[in-house]
């Protein structure tokens, strides 16, 4: 099995590591079109939202937030918004970042209770404030006053997911490593199917990070992102991942592209990644490619010793001005029952799941 030397994480170039660790898969993108809307896997629906306002000429940023918007108001999606998996204290908190390529401008929230769209926040704050950040009580405070209803964003599903954590951790606590043995068996809690109770006991035993991101790019080249989430299940209160960090979690550049990550969003910040990948396409890097060098550098972070390395995954996406488009993933299998990396693309040809490249085979 390869295994990567710390000169090769840091010495080698793109194309190099890639023909290393991906023998026989394509290195160069799709053929350029426009318009063109990229994003996680988990953005089947938000992607042919999108890509349809784009067609139809609504503004790239104000398409992909209509998108993602489909997630945070689906109570089944347990990644953001309404449903979304809580914190430690079984509160649920969301964050979100935007960008808009054309006008150069930015908005974020993070640690927002009670209102289950942040895309819609972070916009807002893009187009009334000159602030680029708001968090916790200041960002529902702001949400509140531009008129976002509060409510309650635990759904009795994601309720007795928490409950199962809560009452199986055995004072154990460290959301993302916690093993399977430190579950007791659990018995039917009020209400719950076999099917929920299976469900809560996987994602106990394996607190899932969420996320969506998308990118869109319109038949002008303007592109627009927006990354939204309702962070690592188990949280503790107030943690922040990647996702509302503009430069991590999510970045545009209007003369180049634009770049979003889903994962672990501690390794991500650590590598500037979203920052990292379109810096990457600047310099001629197609959009695989540079989603392989933030990879690199997050490998480096640990030395390339993959006992470190397996105990989490993240993705990169990125999308140029022209229209190509690439992902890829830490590891060619992700989660644990070793899915399938991939990621959505919508374009003329429909919207449509496609396997990511990967730095590393399990």
């Amino acid at each position: 099995m390869f295994s990567l030397s710390r000169r090769h994480l840091l010495g080698a170039g793109p194309a190099a590591l890639l023909g290393r660790v991906l023998p026989g898969f394509a290195q160069t993108s799709a053929p350029a079109t426009r318009p063109v809307v990229v994003s996680s896997a988990n953005g089947m629906r938000a992607s042919a939202k999108a890509y349809e306002m784009i067609r139809g000429g609504a503004d790239v940023l104000d398409a992909v937030i209509a998108g993602v918007n489909i997630n945070e108001d689906d109570p089944e999606d347990s990644s953001v918004g309404y449903g979304g998996l809580p914190n430690e204290d079984g509160v649920v908190e969301l964050d979100a970042s935007v960008m808009h390529g054309p006008t150069r401008r930015a908005g974020a929230v993070a640690s927002l209770r009670n209102i289950k769209n942040p895309s819609k926040v972070a916009k807002m704050l893009m187009d009334r404030t000159d602030h680029l950040l708001l968090v916790g009580e200041g960002a529902l405070r702001f949400a509140r006053a531009h008129g976002f209803p509060s409510e309650n964003l635990l759904t009795e599903k994601s309720r007795i997911a928490w409950l199962t954590w809560k009452e199986g951790r055995n004072n154990f606590w460290g959301p993302g490593l916690a093993a399977a043995d430190n579950l007791q068996t659990q018995s039917a809690l009020p209400g719950a199917s076999d099917e929920v109770l299976a469900w809560a006991r996987e994602v106990a035993a394996h607190p899932p990070t969420g996320t969506i991101n998308c990118l869109g790019v319109n038949d002008k080249g303007d592109l627009s992102g927006v990354t939204t989430t309702s962070g690592m299940a188990w949280k503790i209160a107030g943690r922040v991942g990647d996702s509302p960090i503009i430069g991590a979690g999510l970045f545009v550049d209007n003369e180049v592209g634009a770049a979003g990550s889903t994962g672990r969003g501690e390794e991500n910040i650590k590598v500037a990644g979203a920052h990292t990948v379109v810096e990457a396409m600047r310099r001629g890097a197609s959009p695989t490619d540079a989603c392989l060098e933030a990879l690199k550098r997050v490998s480096a972070s640990y030395f390339g010793r993959r006992d470190k390395l397996d105990k989490f995954d993240i993705s990169f996406y990125a999308l140029n001005k022209k229209g190509e488009f690439g992902a890829a993933a830490l590891w060619k299998a992700s989660g644990p029952r070793s899915r399938r990396a991939q990621f959505c693309v919508c374009d003329a040809r429909g919207s449509r799941l496609m396997d990511t490249a990967f730095l590393m085979e399990r």
